[in-house]
């Protein structure tokens, strides 16, 4: 007999009620379902014939934990401490049969049941922190005292993943069965329990010890700054474990209403959502086919062609990477050889694996380049370079295959203009290293079709990026945005700062770099060859005449040992150097600048404020669809601090008319600080960026 409930079905099975989550696409324990599965405890409760009842999931998934959703309304009875607490309070056996994965609340709820049997595929965490919250419904509580206080500290306070493997080592399991007809293994777990006359265990019964130790070095090991806002209370939270159980679930309680009520948390959770948006395109035609990509051809096999291949390969695509030197092409190879079979001795996967990976990759050639799926050009930033390519390629290529720039700055739609075929030609732009930023902003030319578009957004899934699509313009949305805050760093430095005092102050706010020291990472000849292939308004010389003295001596940065800083063989650490100071004096006085004292605060507004101002530019213009598609490019593409939600939620949290305000007060000239007008409307009406 089978029946349904809301979001959940139910299944009598001899003595055993198998409730089974059906609340696509996740199993999320909203609240219907937590209110269907207290139903179908107490219908099992009441029927002396049923001794046991079976929670699993339908699908690849046990659950995804809480609705997240829910988290800004009034909570809707029963709530998941309760529900969990009815679980482990029954006198008839509860099971957790963890089908797949298993997130957040409904790892809770299997804690709370009296035994867990999981899939050896299974995955298992409590992810909470990095949406700035903690486990809240007991998670702190129940598992240290299943695996101890240190193993529940790295898994809470990391939010990371377990494996089942790992789980049943760690105690958080009881017994693994294949994947294979994991429901009926399940249930065969369960007579074999009732047979030997097994008895409710009940969790929150275990005792678990204090560790003042383990506890204080936790929390040495977290600043107490925003960004650890959520982890430190985390580790408050296990400590709370040694309390008698009801007292430790009130300070977890109280815990994580700190947690929730923090402009941490709700910068995370906007991320969060963000992230679910990102992709949606409004007015596509739904109709339009997702093009399947088996085989790429990568062009170019410099750094950006090795991680976009990399990227490609780590997702199980096949992979032909093209180079026009025999040597870049067969140094790339050995590079992927190397990365993927250090990857294996470092234990991520089996050396099978790593040769897996390896085989995916090879050179390219023409009958390759004439069956691909799609191609990605990665070739050096030159207009007339790139259109060559791509009218070479429109002739070479199928006529369905699609054709991507990875740009960071130039015309897609010039790009396409040198091709017959410009519906299928597009921007793939991603980050370096490619294979492990997370960020692609996709870009939609002007003939772009909905199938290429969407086919793009499916690849960009595929390969665990972040897919935002914007429209053409200079630099897209995130490099758009980047001139205004170099530019402000470059002015700052000549008018009284040092790179050391702007590095600090923008690190202060967040970022995990400052500019100058990214300047020396990335390179400060490329900076030079992109400026001199773009052209340099003679007005703008301030911004970069330090950063042309430095190129023209041969300091470039991390790669020869001295840029902005200077660094010591085999380490990265920046050490302020005095011959830059001298520079930036000289260079100041060469074009009549008077130098003075700046403050921290000055350098943080004058560098973010313009990624504020032109981002309502790039949405105003439509090149951006909505203000958090810019939060997740500078959250994922640039280091923006995600504690912060990225520089749109940042700005609502300042008052859009606050940012007004700090721009007026800063401007100097209408070119570089003339306020967006859409920042200007919004400022009248009061509203924020949405």
């Amino acid at each position: 007999m089978t029946t349904a409930a809301a979001g959940i079905s139910l299944q009598r099975d001899g003595a055993i009620l198998v409730a089974r989550l059906d609340n696509p696409p996740v199993n999320a324990l909203a609240a219907p379902v937590r209110a269907a599965l207290a139903d179908a405890l107490a219908q099992a409760q009441r029927d002396p014939a049923i001794r046991a009842l079976l929670v699993t999931g339908s699908g690849r998934m046990f659950s995804g934990g809480a609705d997240i959703s829910e988290f800004d309304k009034p909570m809707q009875p029963p709530q998941l401490p309760e529900l969990i607490d009815r679980f482990e309070d029954s006198d008839l056996l509860t099971v957790a049969a963890i089908n797949g994965t298993a997130m957040g609340g409904a790892l809770e709820l299997s804690m709370g049941c009296h035994y867990r049997i999981a899939s050896e595929a299974a995955s298992m965490a409590l992810p909470e922190v990095k949406i700035g919250i903690l486990p809240g419904a007991g998670g702190t509580q129940r598992m240290p005292r299943l695996i101890g206080n240190a193993a529940a500290l790295d898994l809470i306070v990391s939010g990371k993943p377990v494996v089942a493997a790992k789980a049943l080592a760690l105690g958080l399991v009881d017994e693994l069965v294949p994947a294979d007809g994991f429901e009926g293994a399940a249930l065969d777990y369960v007579r074999r329990l009732l047979e030997a006359g097994g008895a409710p265990r009940r969790t929150r019964e275990r005792d678990v010890d204090n560790d003042d130790a383990l506890f204080g070095a936790a929390l040495a090991k977290l600043p107490d700054t925003p960004a650890n806002f959520a982890a430190r209370r985390c580790v408050l939270s296990v400590q709370a474990a040694s309390l008698p159980f009801r007292e430790g679930q009130a300070r977890e309680a109280a815990l994580f209403l700190e947690c929730a009520r923090s402009p941490t948390s709700a910068a995370l959770i906007h991320a969060f959502f963000a992230e679910r948006q990102a992709g949606k395109v409004d007015r596509l035609d739904p109709a339009a086919p997702v093009l399947p990509i088996r085989d790429v051809a990568v062009l170019g096999a410099g750094t950006m062609g090795i991680g976009i291949a990399l990227s490609l390969a780590d997702a199980g695509l096949e992979v032909g990477l093209f180079d026009s030197a025999a040597e870049s092409l067969q140094r790339a190879l050995a590079h992927i050889e190397k990365h993927y079979l250090g990857l294996a001795a470092r234990g991520r996967f089996d050396e099978v694996e790593a040769r897996a990976r390896i085989a995916r990759i090879t050179g390219g050639d023409d009958a390759r380049l004439a069956r691909v799926d799609l191609v990605i050009e990665a070739v050096f930033e030159d207009m007339a370079l790139k259109k060559k390519v791509f009218a070479d390629l429109d002739a070479r290529c199928r006529p369905d295959a699609i054709l991507a720039s990875n740009t960071s700055t130039l015309d897609v739609d010039e790009i396409a203009s040198a091709t017959s075929s410009s519906h299928r030609v597009l921007g793939l732009h991603f980050f370096s290293p490619a294979n492990i930023m997370r960020l692609l902003e996709i870009v939609r030319g002007r003939q772009t079709s909905d199938s290429v578009l969407v086919s793009a957004i499916t690849l960009a899934k595929r390969l665990h990026k972040v897919g935002v699509v914007c429209g053409v313009c200079d630099g897209f949305i995130g490099n758009r945005m980047l001139e205004g805050y170099g530019r402000e760093s470059g002015v700052l430095l000549m008018e009284g700062a040092s790179p050391a005092q702007i590095d600090a102050a923008i690190t202060g706010f967040g970022f995990a770099m400052g500019p100058f020291a990214m300047s020396d990472l990335a390179g400060i000849d490329v900076g030079y060859r992109v400026r001199q292939q773009r052209g340099v308004d003679p007005a703008d010389e301030k911004i970069y005449a330090v950063g042309d003295r430095l190129y023209a001596l041969g300091r470039y940065g991390q790669k020869t040992g001295a840029g902005f800083y200077r660094y010591e063989v085999g380490n990265r650490k920046p050490i302020p150097d005095p011959e830059v100071d001298a520079i930036v004096e000289e260079e100041a006085n060469r074009l009549g600048i008077v130098r003075r004292a700046i403050s921290d605060e000055e350098i943080v507004e004058r560098c973010v404020l313009p990624l504020i101002n032109e981002a309502a530019n790039i949405l105003d213009e439509g090149i951006a669809m909505r203000a958090s598609d810019i939060d997740l490019v500078w959250l994922y593409g640039y280091g923006f601090p995600a504690w912060r939600g990225g520089p749109m939620h940042y700005a609502n949290t300042l008052g859009t008319a606050g940012v007004l305000e700090a721009i007026s007060r800063h401007a100097r000239d209408d070119r570089y600080w003339r306020p967006a007008p859409l920042l200007e409307r919004l400022a009248a009406e009061g509203k924020p960026f949405a």
